[in-house]
Order: C-alpha cells, then sequence, then structure tokens
C-alpha cells in the first residue's frame, strides 16, 4: 500500500514517518485547519498554530501542492467549497483523500481519477496493519516532542482518540511499551 494523500493536520504524523505515503496539502487546506483549530480552541496561540504550520511545510518539503487551481471549475462535488481537495488529490496523483468529511467525497465523483476518500481512523489503521512500528516510531516523536506540559501515553492517546482516532487508538493502547 503506496498512498498519496491529503490527510487532516491531526493524523499528518503518521504520513510524514511513513515511506508508505506522502502527503500533500495546499495553502487552501493550511487556512481551512488553521481557521477551524483556532475557532474551536479559543486558547490556542495563533502564533504557535502558524509555526505548526510552517513546521510541516518546512519538514515536509514537497508536500505543498500548487498549480492545480485550474482543475477547480470542472470538478463536481456535494459541497463546492471542497473541490478545491480534490484537484489538489488529482494534481498531486494521490490515491486518497484522508477526511473526516467522507459524504463531501462521494466514490462515484473520486473514483474517475482513482482516488477514494477514507477517515482518519481508517488511514491509520491501514498504516498500522501494513507497518505498524513506523506507526508506533511516529506517535511516539509525537508524543516526545510535547514538552509543555510533557504527555505520557496514558496522557497522549486520549488526544488521539478525541481526533476521532478511536479505533485505531484502541489498537494504539496494545502497544503501549513501542509509544
Amino acid at each position: 500500500m503506496r498512498v498519496r494523500c491529503t490527510p487532516p493536520r491531526c493524523v499528518s504524523w503518521c504520513g510524514w514517518h511513513s515511506p508508505l505515503v506522502r502527503a500533500h496539502w495546499t495553502e487552501q487546506i493550511h487556512d481551512e485547519w488553521v481557521r477551524n483549530l483556532l475557532a474551536n480552541h479559543p486558547g490556542l496561540s495563533a502564533a504557535n498554530v502558524h509555526r505548526t504550520r510552517e513546521l510541516m511545510d518546512r519538514h515536509v518539503g514537497d508536500a505543498l501542492v500548487t498549480g492545480y487551481e485550474h482543475r477547480i471549475p470542472s470538478l463536481v462535488l456535494p459541497d463546492a467549497d471542497d473541490r478545491h481537495v480534490l484537484a489538489a488529490a488529482i494534481h498531486s496523483e494521490a490515491s486518497l483523500i484522508v477526511t473526516f468529511n467522507l459524504s463531501d467525497f462521494p466514490a462515484r465523483q473520486l473514483s474517475p481519477y482513482g482516488i477514494g476518500a477514507v477517515h482518519p481512523d481508517e488511514f491509520v489503521l491501514r498504516l498500522l496493519d501494513a507497518e505498524p512500528q513506523a506507526v508506533c516510531g511516529a506517535v511516539k516523536s509525537q508524543r516526545l516532542a510535547l514538552r509543555n506540559p510533557p504527555k505520557t501515553v496514558d496522557d497522549f492517546l486520549p488526544v488521539l482518540e478525541q481526533c476521532g482516532l478511536t479505533r485505531a487508538v484502541a489498537v494504539l493502547r496494545s502497544m503501549a511499551d513501542s509509544l
């Protein structure tokens, strides 16, 4: 399973650390997750969120997709505001769009382009099945990077659960010694 995908931020750590995945995103995708994160978590520092955005681009050098905009007008999705995601996926030759919003990315509209949509929880489960050591290493790296305050495995897994990764967290709990 080798995929190119546009993952949401909460599971991007898997893609960054797996040779099976090449993550892609656009400035517009960045703008959306930053806006939503700050709106849903008003206590977060905007400067820290923007720093995360910059670090994502810096550490995954070829992830930022440009030149896809000309594809947008010809695409049809239930929510026209999501066409930019499909356009970027087509342009970057992604095989998956990783999204919580599956209803706005129906298979009949994606399949002509050889693209599927998958929930982040399913995406992480697939990665765990294909490459458990790499996923555990990515989870551990992400957890250890959180230093203010530091997070134990028991502190960190509920954070992933709150992100909607309930089934993946159930599997990760059985691998806690590697996290």
